[in-house]
């Protein structure tokens, strides 16, 4: 009985660490990806000439980071 009751208790303990883990990998990899890729694809694009696709993009993306992000 005890076994069981251990079983449990750390199945809930080491999955809530597991979604915890999942949750801030997924945080870190979003703050990455917008303070690097972001602006070297954007850099990238308009090296390449293709200025009319990455204006709206960095636009779009200043306005969503503006608003968006009130959480």
């Amino acid at each position: 009985m005890l076994t069981i009751l251990f079983l449990i208790f750390l199945f809930g303990i080491f999955g809530k660490l597991f979604f915890f883990g999942i949750r801030a990998a997924w945080g870190i990899s979003k703050f990455i990806l917008m303070l690097v890729f972001f602006p070297v694809i954007l850099i990238g694009m308009l090296v390449i000439g293709l200025v009319k696709l990455a204006f709206p993009l960095l636009i779009i993306f200043g306005v969503v980071a503006m608003f968006g992000m009130d959480r």
